[in-house]
C-alpha cells in the first residue's frame, strides 16, 4: 500500500512487512508502509535502500523482480534528498542503510562525509561524467529540473520576470535550497543564468510572491493541482509520473529568460553503497541489478526517467509526453556538482540572508 507524502520531498515506506525502526533522536518523522516480500519469507536475507522520493512505483516492480530472482528482500525508506543523507550520517553507530540513492549535490556530500564505499560493481555502461571516478556513486536515472503550473496559467512564453508579477503573490512556492534537491537546483540554475549575485537579487524579489519554505518538492504538486498554488518547482520524472498515476492536471514548463531562451539543469538519481552497509554483498547484487539492461530499459516507460546506460538513452519508448519531448528547445546547462558542494554552505547562507528565510 502507498502512504501520503511526508515532509522532505518524500514519504517513508518499506517493501518489507517489518517496518524499519527509526532512531528516537532523528528529527524527521518517517511513515511506514507495507508491501512486497518480507525478510522472514526470504530466509532472512535482505537489503535496505534509503532513497530520495519520486521513484516508488518503479522501485516496487524492480524490487519484486529482484526478490524473485535472488531470494533477497528489499526494504525501502524514502525521504528528502538531504534527509536520507543526514539519516545515514546519524545512524553510523547503528547502521541501517545498505544503498543510498539521492540527488546532487547530496550524493557528493555523502562521499565527502565518508559515508560511501567503492561498490566495485561494473559501471562501464554509464558515461564517465555520470559516475564517481573513485567508484563511490553512479547515476541510476537521469532527471531534470522543471516548473509546474495550474491549468489556469498560460505558460506559453512565461518568463522568470513574469513570476515576479503581483498576480502570483501567495500563489508561488519552490522547495528550499539546501534541503531539497530540486530546490537547490533552482538556486544553481539561477546562478548559471544570472551569476551568484544576480540569482540572489532575483530570489530576493521573488520572495514577495513566495508562500514560504518547503522541504518537500513532491508536496507542492497537489497544491498546484488544487490551485492553492499557481506555480511551483518540480522535476520531469516526478511530475510526469504523478500525471500518469494520479491524473494530475498541472502543466510542466521551463521559465524563459528575457531573450526567450529556456534552460534547466540535470538532477539525476545517483546511487552509492553505504560504507557501513550491514548487508554489503546483497547491496552490491541489488545495485548491479538496477543498472542491468532489463531494469534500465523500463525507466522511460514506467518512471518517465532517462536511463543511465548509454545505449538506452536514445531508444524510443512510444510514451508521450516524455522527457525528450519536454526538453526540446531547452538547454541543459552543465554543472560541476563538486564545486557546488564546496561552495554550498556559503551560498545557502547568502540565500537565507537575501530572502530573509
Amino acid at each position: 500500500m502507498r502512504t501520503s507524502k511526508t515532509p522532505g520531498r518524500g514519504l517513508a515506506r518499506t517493501l518489507s512487512r517489518t517496518a524499519l525502526l527509526v532512531a528516537a533522536t532523528t528529527a524527521v518523522a518517517f511513515t511506514a508502509a507495507c508491501g512486497g516480500t518480507g525478510a522472514d519469507a526470504t530466509g532472512g536475507r535482505s537489503v535496505t535502500v534509503y532513497s530520495a522520493d519520486g521513484m516508488a512505483g518503479w522501485y516496487d516492480k524492480r524490487f519484486a523482480e529482484f526478490t524473485e530472482q535472488t531470494g533477497i528482500a528489499v526494504n525501502l525508506v524514502e525521504a528528502g534528498s538531504g534527509e536520507v543523507v543526514n539519516r545515514v550520517d546519524m545512524e553510523q553507530n547503528n547502521p541501517q542503510a545498505d544503498v543510498l540513492v539521492t540527488l546532487p549535490p547530496f550524493i557528493q556530500k555523502a562521499k565527502s562525509a565518508g559515508l560511501l564505499a567503492d561498490s566495485g560493481i561494473d559501471t562501464g555502461a554509464v558515461p564517465a561524467g555520470d559516475k564517481d571516478p573513485d567508484g563511490q556513486y553512479v547515476t541510476l536515472a537521469e532527471n531534470y529540473l522543471c516548473f509546474i503550473a495550474n491549468p489556469s496559467v498560460d505558460t506559453a512564453g512565461l518568463t522568470w520576470d513574469d513570476l515576479l508579477k503581483p498576480e502570483f503573490k501567495g500563489k508561488l512556492q519552490y522547495s528550499t535550497p539546501g534541503q531539497a534537491g530540486d530546490g537547490t537546483a533552482v538556486l544553481i540554475l539561477l546562478q548559471q543564468l544570472l551569476g551568484k549575485q544576480g540569482a540572489l537579487d532575483y530570489l530576493a524579489k521573488l520572495q514577495a510572491n513566495n508562500v514560504g519554505p518547503s522541504s518537500s518538492t513532491g508536496k507542492l504538486q497537489a497544491k498546484v493541482d488544487k490551485a492553492e498554488l499557481l506555480i511551483a518547482n518540480g522535476d520531469i520524472q516526478m511530475n510526469l509520473a504523478t500525471i500518469a498515476e494520479k491524473d494530475s492536471k498541472f502543466s510542466i514548463f521551463f521559465p524563459a529568460s528575457a531573450d526567450g531562451k529556456r534552460a534547466t539543469v540535470a538532477v539525476p538519481y545517483v546511487m552509492g553503497l553505504s560504507k557501513t552497509a550491514p548487508h554489503q554483498a546483497e547491496a552490491k547484487q541489488l545495485m548491479e541489478f538496477l543498472l542491468s539492461t532489463p531494469a534500465q530499459q523500463t525507466l522511460a516507460r514506467e518512471a518517465f526517467a532517462v536511463p543511465a546506460r548509454t545505449e538506452l538513452r536514445e531508444v524510443p519508448t512510444g510514451t508521450e509526453p516524455s522527457p525528450s519531448t519536454l526538453l526540446a528547445g531547452v538547454e541543459v546547462l552543465p554543472v560541476n556538482w563538486n564545486t557546488v558542494l564546496t561552495e554550498l554552505d556559503g551560498d545557502i547562507a547568502a540565500y537565507q540572508q537575501a530572502t530573509g528565510s
